[in-house]
């Protein structure tokens, strides 16, 4: 049986790639510190045999006994609430944790891909985003910790692959929801929903002209496993290139959850992208992957499994960034 190391596992893509790997026959290895993760999002699993859980901390030193095929790297903070408040631990994953499981899957002679981010290509002067544009990024910024730290990941990955010869892959992932995102993580989607069931006005910030573009949870790990499985070591963008303004966003939220609030608009944060949509050309080419889920659809599984949640866990989420 091939055997999967999956860090992050208890965070939200996380847990979606866990039930994928198992749903394929693998023996899957979680591993998660829960400083963002939680376990409920995985408490599924533990009755399977062909899963097992370890709470650890991948800045550290990582060790796991016998074989591993495939090792996927998606422990981090992944939104500013997160990363503004726990930067150094922000750093860290990116840095020492990389470095970590790369040395990891030299060991084991393991394929591993790494979770990098739109983020690298920071607030972009070239749109659509494609692969081979290098970003604007501000390192000293308020974001600059999670942006610099999966650029170094990628750097890190490709010297590994190039020094080492070893398997790599990296997969820059665009801004994605679905079930088991936190209400209070501070991204616009989460944000917006919460405040509509909560019955509050929906807080943008800026104008609401920027832009965003939103992937359903299932399209992402289909490109995402397809990515482990192919023989390309790239940077590659997965990501639904349906292009859409806050404002229109936080309409379609109204719609949606039948609120009749309106939208009240926020200063806008320091560095924050104007515009963010993948081209993903490179992916329809060497993947055959293109998103299926139409944003109606996924909002609506999305917006129901926020009702799943208790009217106290709903008081206590309140988002501080959006």
């Amino acid at each position: 049986m091939r055997r999967a190391l999956i860090t992050g596992a208890a965070g939200f893509l996380g847990s979606h790639l866990c039930d994928r790997f198992i749903k394929e026959g693998f023996h899957v290895i979680g591993m998660d510190n829960l400083i963002t993760g939680e376990l409920r999002n995985i408490s599924h699993l533990f009755k399977l045999e062909h899963f097992e859980f370890y709470h650890h901390d991948v800045s550290k030193f990582v060790f796991v006994p016998g074989k591993l095929d495939y090792i996927l790297h998606f422990a981090s903070p992944a939104s500013p609430i997160d990363y503004l408040k726990i930067p150094i631990q922000t750093l860290k994953v990116g840095s020492l944790g990389t470095h970590n499981l790369l040395g990891l899957a030299k060991v084991k002679s393991a394929r591993i891909l790494v979770a990098s981010t739109s983020e690298v290509y920071g607030d972009p002067l070239v749109h659509p985003q494609k692969e081979d544009y290098w970003g604007n990024v501000n390192p000293v910024g308020p974001r600059g910790v999670y942006d610099e730290a999966k650029r170094f990941q990628e750097a890190i990955t490709m010297a590994y692959h190039t020094y080492h010869k070893l398997e790599t892959r990296i997969v820059r992932i665009f801004n994605t929801y679905g079930p088991r995102m936190r209400l209070n993580d501070g991204r616009v989607l989460p944000t917006f929903i919460g405040q509509a069931l909560r019955n509050e006005p929906l807080t943008a910030y800026g104008n609401g002209t920027q832009t965003r573009s939103f992937c359903y949870v299932s399209d992402l790990i289909e490109g995402i496993y397809r990515l482990l499985m192919s023989d390309y070591h790239l940077p590659v963008n997965i990501g639904n290139p349906a292009e859409i303004t806050i404002n229109e966003f936080a309409e379609e939220i109204l719609k949606l959850t039948g609120s009749q609030q309106k939208v009240i608009h926020t200063d806008l944060p320091q560095d924050d992208p104007k515009q963010r949509q993948p081209d993903i050309t490179l992916a329809k080419k060497i993947l055959g992957w293109e998103p299926k889920v139409p944003r109606s659809e996924g909002l609506k599984t999305t917006l129901d499994y926020f009702k799943t949640l208790t009217p106290e866990e709903l008081t206590n989420s309140k988002a501080k960034f959006a």
